[in-house]
């Protein structure tokens, strides 16, 4: 039987306590409200938020009713907020100009946290605030069900730095949110026991998302993109600095480090993975998308992890064109959430391809090109054969 850290619940061979800053303290209250099922996912990052946060709390449950502790932060709505999108969410120009000295924090899968904010109508009766994240989450070990969804962790560090202006004080946080990630990463390439499997006999069709992929595979174009995203109450909208692209069928590749145009992020040059002086000193945006413009075909079409760095594309003046999903199309084919690319490149024991970019886009555009190698292929398959699910499990 393993040893688990007594602090973060994890195997002690995975503990991320070492990568914690230490506690920091805040305006703002942060009280998290956790599902149940939840609290049993070793890969959670509400706890690693809260043993981060000074100034914080948890609970876990899904009826409230009754609960002395939020009934009375309710008594006091104008104090407190929940952090939940929705229409009647208050924007976080808003809530900056009159910041709540609590903030409810609801943890769980999207369905969890639905039903939890449903089953409870103090929540209801509170304000919530909305945001959209500067980039899609690095939760690479598990499936967001959309680009504008991120981690616990995540949506804590963002509206955090929002709300109290100090995003970098805040980012400290997302060490162990990444080494964790990294760790479990790590940790499913090289285990040797075999995975779970559950089998099936008989006929088999690629599912249409592959079929599709493979018919159109002439045509189709990798793309990924960087971006210089600033926080979203900093008014400054977010901007390609890192484009890569690659065409399979005939190995064609193109790459433009774009000269940020904008104040750079602080958090830029550690996500891009690329110095300030690289990408300074990269082409105009004018000509790097120009440039792309001839790279592209009449008839091809984008293949994309997601569509985050495809609208900057497009309002950067790229004639729109259509593109595929190839992470719905990875998670048709593992029969299960598709997790990050490089994850994916690994379930799906995708084809070695040659690192030609630098930066995080350069693992990223390789890893997308191996995805999209082992899909066509599985789109291209018609014999009945048997089929194999494999169950990977996520517990480092």
């Amino acid at each position: 039987m393993r040893s688990l850290c007594l602090r973060c619940h994890r195997p002690e061979s995975a503990c991320y306590c070492s990568q914690l800053p230490p506690r920091l303290d805040t305006r703002t209250r942060v009280v998290f409200l956790q599902h149940p099922r939840e609290r049993r996912v070793a890969i959670g990052t509400a706890r690693m938020a809260h043993l981060a946060l000074a100034n914080s709390e948890i609970h876990q449950g899904v009826d409230f009713t009754g609960h002395s502790r939020l009934e009375e932060l309710a008594k006091d709505p104008d104090s407190v907020a929940v952090l939940f999108p929705g229409e009647d969410a208050i924007s976080v120009e808003a809530a900056r100009a009159r910041p709540p000295k609590t903030l409810i924090v609801v943890d769980g899968t999207w369905p969890q946290a639905k039903k939890v904010v449903s089953r409870n109508p103090v929540l209801a009766g509170l304000p919530r605030i909305g945001f959209v994240p500067r980039r899609p989450s690095n939760y690479r070990i598990r499936a967001e069900p959309a680009d504008h969804c991120v981690s616990t962790i995540e949506a804590v560090v963002e509206i955090l730095g929002l709300l109290e202006g100090q995003p970098e004080k805040f980012d400290t946080m997302l060490r162990a949110f990444e080494y964790m990630v990294d760790t479990q990463l790590g940790r499913q390439a090289t285990r040797t026991s075999p995975n779970r499997r559950r089998i099936h006999f008989g006929p088999w069709r690629p599912p249409f998302e592959l079929r599709s992929l493979a018919q159109a595979f002439e045509n189709l174009v990798v793309f990924y993109g960087e971006a210089n995203a600033h926080p979203t109450g900093a008014d400054i909208p977010a901007e390609l600095v890192h484009v890569v692209a690659s065409r399979p069928a005939s190995g064609e590749r193109f790459e433009a480090i774009i000269a940020p145009e904008r104040p750079l992020a602080r958090s830029t040059t550690l996500h891009v993975e690329l110095s300030e002086e690289v990408l300074r000193a990269g082409e105009t945006r004018a000509a790097a998308l120009a440039r792309f413009e001839q790279f592209l075909r009449p008839d091809d079409e984008l293949a994309v992890w997601t569509t985050f760095a495809l609208d900057l594309l497009w309002e950067g003046g790229v004639a729109r064109r259509p593109a595929r999903n190839v992470r719905l199309a990875t998670a048709r084919a593992l029969e299960g959430k598709a997790g990050g690319v490089e994850h994916a490149m690994e379930l799906l024991s995708g084809p070695d391809v040659p690192r030609w970019a630098p930066g995080r886009a350069g693992t990223r555009i390789r890893a997308l090109e191996s995805v999209l190698r082992v899909l066509v292929e599985r789109g291209q398959a018609s014999e009945p054969m048997k089929r194999v699910k494999q169950r990977t499990g996520t517990e480092g």
